[in-house]
């Protein structure tokens, strides 16, 4: 421990030992933002029919609850499909856009790009309404298409802020040199710069999906009925009767976030190692 504590921790030299202290502070934050999260774990395997914590008897009946349920299976399902739609139609058209942006000479370039960006930007309230009303006005309101576009455009600024980090550390002489060689720049991106990119754009799109299957605000506004979302239906359980299912649900959801970042890692690294 005492070799460990007096290694350098940077290229400055810095040692660990001298970083201590900034180690104790990332544990502390991290163990005040984790803990409430994964106090739902233990309160999903209670018996009581009300949430508890620290659970008297321990029981899997929420689980049973939330699979033997028609309506939370329905929820979880056009949840599920909102979410890989929206991957599919963000990640495409944030990256797109980033390469757009990244490699044009027009000085709107920057304004465009700010504009992009607005949705995380304004509070999601003002997103919800305004989807709403445009809905209303298209009749697509409470249909998986207008839950999908929202969603998009919630996930359409992570998409290109991720993506324009990696372009801006990516040489572009790759593809000009493809380019010179006579490859279209279509092709030209496809085959050497969007392998470079990669993780990039396997994180936007898992960000995509997280984004749509964990949004609750504007799905409260566009979604119902038939097409109600998962988190759609949480919030009313928790706002009506304080369902003990919806710890069940959320300790899944856990397990899928924690499952699709862990992969999304290892894949990460095993194309940058390889």
């Amino acid at each position: 421990m005492a070799g460990w504590l007096s290694r350098p921790a940077s290229e400055t030299q810095v040692t660990h030992g001298q970083r201590l202290w900034l180690y104790i502070l990332a544990g502390i934050i991290m163990l005040l933002l984790v803990a409430p999260t994964l106090i739902v774990i233990p309160m999903s395997f209670s018996d009581s029919t009300y949430l508890e914590f620290p659970p008297e008897q321990w029981s899997t009946r929420w689980y049973d609850n939330y699979f033997g349920s028609l309506e939370w299976r329905s929820a979880t399902v056009t949840s599920l499909s909102a979410a890989f739609l929206t991957m599919l139609l963000a990640t495409p058209l944030g990256v797109v856009a980033a390469y757009g942006l990244h490699t044009s000479q027009m000085r709107a370039a920057r304004l465009t790009f700010v504009i992009l960006i607005t949705p995380m930007m304004v509070p999601l309230i003002l997103v919800a309404i305004g989807a709403f009303y445009v809905y209303v006005k298209l009749k697509i309101v409470y249909t998986l298409a207008g839950v999908v576009i929202a969603h998009s455009l919630l996930a359409l600024p992570l998409v290109l802020i991720v993506t324009s980090s990696a372009l801006k550390s990516y040489d572009m002489n790759q593809e000009m040199a493809a380019r010179s060689l006579g490859a279209p720049r279509w092709k030209a991106f496809l085959t050497i710069t969007l392998p470079q990119i990669r993780f990039a754009v396997i994180t936007s799109a898992l960000l995509s999906f997280l984004t749509s299957f964990d949004e609750v605000v504007v799905a409260m506004f566009v979604s119902g009925g038939d097409n109600s979302t998962l988190t759609r239906n949480m919030f009313n359980a928790l706002r009506d009767q304080i369902d003990p299912t919806i710890a069940a649900i959320s300790t899944i959801m856990i397990a899928i976030t924690t499952l699709l970042m862990t992969l999304a890692q290892v894949f990460g690294k095993t194309k940058e190692g390889g």
